[in-house]
């Protein structure tokens, strides 16, 4: 069985097209950026007069179409500047996440044998420092930041394309832009992976470009919409969603000043878009249900009786029907009372969310539908430019990530996995041609390693397909419904399930440390150093309590037997979470071991999961 989005929607076209479209809006805040306390904007006539002086700018030191620049910093407009310069001139720019270790960096830049890097200020040009010598093709780099060192700051790469910014200049800047074909090589992304080596993903202009026209086609906008951009562009789906897709709508891209900032930023910028990876929804959550159980019973009883008629009220209109009489009068009070403090904390102007990047508990975006906060949830990978399907308005349906945008080709194969295939499916993998061959079949359907299933034309994802867990007797756990649900409870900041070859699975967990220390104050627990609180009885039961309450329904093999409580959160430095905050299942079950195999140590009954920490 095969759902499709229907035919592509457009000819093959480059991302140079898409900016010499956009910039014939003139609009005066195509970007918008906070400097001097205030959110400042930059025109689209003088994003593309910097755009073409970077390209002449490095053009001038000898970069040519065909080779690869790397750009190394946080989002910001340079980092616009620097891919479009790119990418006009015909080069290959290659993204590199802020916070990716200086190893892993010194990896990227070697295998993708980058002559050029931009970097954002001094921290990331003192990485590149220490890892230069490692980097043969490496000629130049170029700060954002003045004093941040470097060979040169990107205000005098652009004062060098000033120098050649003639009449004759702009033609020859414009001929070789127009001059890039939609199969020429646009970015090479590497994937975090949760094992082995990054692989570098090989994207053309025409992956992209399709990519952002059906994403376009599917996600309804104004022209006037204003967009918070605070996921890293070196991530796919910010590239994509946040920005192709934005500067193709007309949006106004407002750049946070950082992820901590986000809450604040939200309520200055005032955006109707925003795209985001499941954590923000589940921290947004974990805030209101915080919120609502520390002010006191009678805030607490009006707060479950608005969620309880927001669940009735979203399941009408899920349906399809009108809410009326009572429960319409209920969701006014409902909404008033509680729903509304809510949409204030986004700046009031929210037309949607989208969530991508990873599963997002289906709980979650019925409470943020309910009160009036839309989460469009798509699907996607590095490999696939990165959008393969979406819910939208028009097609929405909660606990699947929506029908294939057009031109995309879904299919379930014999063994679960989902299938893709579609003009935004990658050119490879660099300089790993095996590797390429395994990924995508003779018949260009390409492999993403999801399992899921086909509802309706709806895709559903239910785990990825290296994650499954297969016990001792044999019994298949897709953990990540599990690990997501757990999340939602405010006491929980991380779950993994572990299992695999087991008799029964077990989970780790790391405590939502501000509100269990919050709780132990008030159970009279006393302590010292953390690894003391997670000793306490009170507080193992409590977390026993907290953890099971969240797994009911499931089935008897699928309920962890044991509960594992971790002092520290997982983290990118010691090799636990991917630089986009995906778990490596692998390094957490060795870094664990002690922990995992006393948990397996006792037998406990089936009802009566013991803890360990």
């Amino acid at each position: 069985m095969i759902s499709t989005g229907g035919p592509r929607n457009s000819a093959p076209g480059t991302v140079n097209q898409l900016f010499f479209k956009a910039c014939e809006r003139r609009k005066p805040d195509a970007l918008q950026v906070k400097r001097d306390g205030r959110y400042q904007p930059i025109s689209h006539d003088a994003l593309q007069d910097r755009v073409r002086r970077a390209s002449l700018g490095l053009d001038s030191l000898g970069v040519r179409p065909g080779d690869r620049v790397a750009i190394l910093s946080t989002n910001r407009p340079e980092w616009v500047v620097a891919d479009l310069a790119c990418l006009t001139m015909g080069a290959a720019d290659v993204p590199i996440y802020p916070n990716l270790p200086a190893d892993q960096t010194a990896y990227v830049l070697r295998d993708s044998g980058a002559a050029a890097i931009f970097t954002s200020d001094a921290e990331q040009t003192a990485k590149v420092a220490s890892i230069r010598a490692e980097c043969p093709a490496l000629r130049h780099v170029i700060t954002f930041d003045e004093g941040s060192g470097g060979d040169l700051t990107i205000a005098a790469l652009e004062s060098r394309g000033a120098g050649a910014d003639t009449d004759a200049g702009r033609a020859a800047y414009r001929a070789r832009a127009d001059a890039v074909r939609p199969d020429d090589l646009a970015t090479i992304i590497y994937t975090s992976g949760t094992t082995g080596d990054p692989k570098g993903v090989m994207l053309t202009h025409d992956n992209l470009y399709s990519n952002t026209i059906a994403a376009c086609a599917a996600i309804p906008n104004s022209g006037d919409d204003t967009c918070l951009s605070f996921l890293p562009l070196s991530h796919s789906f910010e590239r994509t969603g946040g920005y192709y897709v934005m500067l193709n709508f007309g949006a106004s891209i407002a750049y946070a000043e950082s992820m901590d900032t986000v809450p604040k930023n939200l309520v200055e910028v005032r955006p109707t878009l925003v795209l985001s990876v499941p954590r923000l929804y589940e921290k947004m959550y974990a805030r209101v249900l915080e919120n609502a159980l520390s002010g006191g019973p009678v805030k607490k009883r009006i707060f479950y009786w608005a969620r309880g008629v927001g669940e009735q009220w979203a399941d009408v209109k899920l349906a399809g029907g009108k809410p009326a009489g009572l429960l319409a009068l209920q969701y006014a009070i409902a909404h008033r009372l509680v729903f509304s403090k809510l949409q204030a904390r986004t700046g009031g102007r929210l037309k949607y969310f989208v969530s991508g990047g990873a599963p997002l508990a289906p709980e979650i975006i019925k409470f943020f539908y309910a009160a009036g906060l839309v989460i469009l949830e798509g699907y996607g990978l590095t490999e696939t430019s990165p959008v393969l399907a979406v819910n939208t308005p028009a097609n929405y349906r909660i606990g699947t990530v929506g029908k294939p945008i057009p031109g995309t080709e879904v299919m379930i194969d014999e063994d679960g996995e989902v299938l893709a295939r579609g003009p935004q499916i990658m050119k490879g993998y660099y300089n790993k041609p095996a590797a390429t061959a395994e990924a995508i079949n003779t018949a260009g359907w390409f492999h993403t390693g999801d399992i899921g299933e086909l509802r309706d034309g709806f895709v559903a994802i239910t785990d990825r397909k290296k994650d499954i867990i297969v016990t001792a007797g044999g019994k298949k756990i897709a953990p990540q419904p599990i690990e997501n649900t757990l999340r939602t409870n405010k006491f929980v900041a991380q779950a993994v399930m572990i299992g695999d070859k087991r008799k029964y699975p077990v989970v780790l967990i790391v405590p939502n440390w501000d509100n269990l220390e919050k709780w132990a104050k008030t159970a009279g627990v006393a302590w010292g150093p953390r690894s003391q609180l997670l000793d306490a009885p009170h507080v193992r039961e409590k977390m026993e309590h907290e953890v099971m309450g969240e797994m009911k329904g499931l089935a008897n093999f699928e309920m962890p037997k044991r509960i594992g409580l971790l002092e520290h959160d997982f983290s990118i430095e010691r090799g636990e979470l991917t630089p986009t905050l995906k778990v490596k299942r692998r390094v957490i079950d060795k870094t664990y071991k002690s922990v995992i195999d006393a948990l397996y140590e006792a037998q406990p009954s089936e009802h009566e999961p013991a803890l360990a920490s």
